[in-house]
């Protein structure tokens, strides 16, 4: 399959790759965004054409003792599908970062001797679950990629046209047509990934998202005393009671105006939509917890109003700096009807209290939230 580079013809004939592999990169494709170069790719335009399906063929038989022996024109073969499949062992759209264009192949006419022509090759691409494609010009949903091994024609390849023998009957025994082979589809698409978690920690930046996931799972995230350490989303699985466990998401800092593009949040707010627990992380030392929550609760809710539907719970972070009182005053500060905890990822203070709890509105039956 060709990809669409063509800076340099004589290296990009040797840019021939197949999609579910990765695929080493040639100096003709050198000069790529600098949010290409990010190893953590979510988002991917690309250009797709499915096969075209082959023509039905006009051909009439005819054999030693017989000159006019009828029609016998074989149908045209289809055209090859581009199809998606989802692999659990894939987390990003990296591999596909190299394709600009996806072609399926066309379909074989069909021939003599009531010979079907041959389908042409599919195309399959591998993508990791939460994979969602939409068309570019009508922002239609059109597949989305949820199960390992799941598999969805996502771009149909032409039908093949019907050959002359189809045509033939009582009153019409020599037809002298057939069908051309329908065109293949073929438009600008765009592949995102939503990471799947069941829980998303969101927060403004420094808050202590990547030091609480780092300390409750195997995952490590960089950790630092500044704003934005976190500039792609991090997987880690939370161990629980009885050899139980659960996925959480550490996403990029969100701030006051991200659904309107503003930092980092808006890029990465799709994958809060996947999350069917949202814990919000507000340190300790905030200036006003209710106005943070409220704000990061704006901001989801500007994105997206059915997020509000999840399930919420708030942990104040670096708690190890509160006395109870201070920990009574903060709580009365907090909305009523949504579940507060204090943590220290540090001293792990309350750590089992939040997983017992976390756990606990995982299993719980969803509802709206105030």
């Amino acid at each position: 399959m060709e990809t669409g580079h063509a800076k340099s013809p004589e290296l990009h004939d040797l840019c021939v790759f197949i999609l579910t592999s990765p695929a080493p990169r040639c100096a003709a494709c050198a000069g790529t965004s600098p949010m290409e170069k990010a190893n953590f790719v979510d988002y991917i335009r690309i250009f797709c054409r499915s096969g075209k399906g082959g023509a039905g063929s006009r051909h009439f038989m005819r054999t030693k003792f017989n000159a006019q022996a009828g029609p016998d024109g074989g149908d045209g073969g289809r055209g090859g599908h581009i199809i998606l499949r989802g692999n659990s062992q894939l987390w990003t759209l990296l591999h596909l970062r190299w394709y600009k264009n996806v072609l399926a192949e066309d379909g074989e006419n069909g021939s003599g001797d009531n010979c079907t022509g041959r389908f042409g090759q599919d195309v399959i691409i591998e993508v990791p679950l939460g994979t969602q494609t939409r068309d570019e010009a009508t922002g239609e949903i059109e597949a989305e990629i949820l199960h390992h091994g799941q598999e969805i024609i996502w771009i149909p390849g032409g039908q093949g046209g019907r050959g002359n023998a189809y045509f033939k009957s009582a009153t019409n025994q020599t037809p002298e047509y057939a069908q051309p082979g329908m065109p293949g589809i073929e438009a600008w698409k765009v592949v995102e990934l939503k990471m799947l978690a069941d829980v998303g920690l969101v927060g403004f930046p420094n808050a202590g998202k990547s030091t609480l996931l780092s300390t409750i799972t195997a995952a490590r995230p960089k950790v630092a005393d500044y704003a934005f350490t976190t500039l792609t989303p991090q997987l880690g699985m939370v161990s629980y009671r009885n050899d139980l466990s659960f996925c959480m998401a550490d996403l990029p800092g969100i701030i006051e105006g991200a659904h309107e593009g503003k930092g980092l949040g808006h890029r990465f707010l799709r994958h809060i939509e996947r999350n069917s627990v949202l814990l919000f992380v507000i340190p300790a030392d905030s200036p006003d917890h209710r106005k943070e929550f409220a704000v990061l609760l704006n901001e989801l809710e500007q994105y997206n109003p059915e997020l509000l539907d999840k399930q919420f719970l708030i942990a104040i972070s670096k708690s190890d700096m509160l006395d109870d009182e201070l920990k009574t005053a903060i709580g009365e500060e907090l909305p009523e009807g949504i579940p507060h905890l204090f943590i220290s990822s540090v001293t792990q203070q309350g750590l089992q209290q939040l997983k017992d709890a976390l756990w606990a509105a995982l299993n719980a039956t969803p509802k709206a939230q105030v």
